[in-house]
């Protein structure tokens, strides 16, 4: 799994999923929630995955939200 706003990595049956936008507070766009999406198919189709933890890059927040900069486009 190769993605621009997430980072995967699958250790003892455990999936760790990093949301990795740290200069915008991992706020989530479009592409992150279709990255998301994509991982959410993965896991349901890979029995070696015993389980998901999720996080997201930084010090400062997990997620922020809905990432407002994209709004104008909708």
């Amino acid at each position: 799994m190769n993605y621009q706003n997430i980072l995967c990595e699958l250790r003892e049956n455990i999936l760790y999923v990093t949301i990795n936008r740290e200069s915008k507070l991992n706020a989530l766009n479009k592409a992150t929630l279709e990255e998301l999406a994509d991982v959410i198919n993965y896991v349901t189709e890979n029995d070696e995955v015993r389980g998901v933890l999720l996080t997201g890059a930084g010090e400062k927040a997990f997620v922020a939200g809905a990432d407002i900069s994209e709004f104008q486009n909708y």
